[in-house]
């Protein structure tokens, strides 16, 4: 699995033979305002002559979805089907593959970077909305007087990008919030639960996940995820369903597994650095050098001492 930057994510949904392609290189951004845009998916699909398919990746943007057709999302161990009408909130959070079921699909999306949601700007802080945490369920059903509602805030977005008005990226964070804010009074539509695929795909996350914390490189550098349930809640899914997983496809338990990493970088740090044994333990997560020495010595039947010195 890879993480998608705003530029990849142009080059992934166009390529040069589409005649949008010019048009949408042109970035609705800079360095003060962050990163804006907004899509017809109908008309996308229409002059790009394809389904617009999202590979299941992590992306460093946010993107904001009205959808009309008949689709699937799949992340964690979840597959949403949207129906007919629905809306979608995705963040860097979450990694998934959304993939049309049809070739009639219309509606909007927006993508935004952080940046031009910064607090600084809206007063929100995207990282503690719900909508946007790792643990929200993000696919929403709407009817059609919703459906109606909100595509009146993309027309008006739609239509405020391309004016010259000198204050349009600030009302246009107001009809981002307004869209978010709409979202989280929704109700999240219920996932069917994968079996080979999903399971697949969750080991997958998860060995991305933890490799993410590595290299150790400075003694300010601390892990932020330790234990099984931190991982498992990152993953959003329940710490024994995640121990389930990996026991299926390593023959070893989310813990077993973590330790194992652990140990590894606890090696490179002894043999490849000058840094004391406390400060090692501390970057590894250790909040006592006796916790560290304990656990390196049942990992590797000699002390963290030792093996430096040996």
């Amino acid at each position: 699995m890879t993480t998608i930057s705003i530029n990849e994510f142009y080059k992934e949904i166009f390529d040069d033979k589409c005649p949008l392609t010019e048009l949408f290189f042109s970035e609705q951004s800079n360095n003060d305002i962050g990163h804006f845009n907004i899509f017809n998916i109908g008309e996308m699909n229409r002059v790009c002559k394809g389904k617009i398919v999202m590979p299941y990746n992590r992306r460093t943007y946010y993107k904001i979805s009205l959808i009309n057709g008949h689709n699937l999302v799949e992340y964690a161990d979840k597959q949403i089907e949207i129906k007919q009408k629905g809306i979608l909130f995705a963040s860097p959070r979450i990694p998934y593959r959304y993939m049309p079921q049809d070739e009639n699909q219309s509606g909007y999306f927006c993508v935004f970077t952080a940046d031009f949601m910064h607090k600084s700007k809206t007063a929100l802080n995207l990282d503690t909305l719900p909508i946007f945490s790792n643990q929200s369920d993000f696919v929403f059903h709407i009817t059609d007087e919703q459906f109606n509602d909100i595509e009146r805030i993309f027309l008006k977005m739609n239509s405020e990008i391309q004016s010259d008005y000198a204050f349009k990226y600030d009302l246009l964070r107001n009809y981002v919030s307004e869209l978010i804010h709409t979202g989280q009074k929704l109700k999240p539509i219920e996932g069917t639960k994968e079996t080979h695929n999903a399971t697949s795909r969750i080991s997958s996350l998860f060995i991305e996940l933890l490799e993410r914390q590595f290299p150790i490189e400075s003694i300010n550098h601390e892990l932020q995820l330790r234990t099984a349930k931190e991982y498992a809640e990152n993953l959003r899914i329940h710490v024994n369903h995640l121990n389930k997983v990996l026991k299926e496809a390593t023959g070893k338990t989310t813990t077993e597994i973590i330790a194992s990493r652990i140990t590894q970088e606890a090696k490179i740090l002894l043999k490849q650095t000058d840094w004391n044994i406390s400060e090692i333990a501390n970057c590894l997560g250790f909040d006592e050098v006796a916790h560290f020495s304990n656990f390196f010595k049942k990992q590797t039947q000699t002390s963290p001492l030792h093996y430096r010195e040996n």
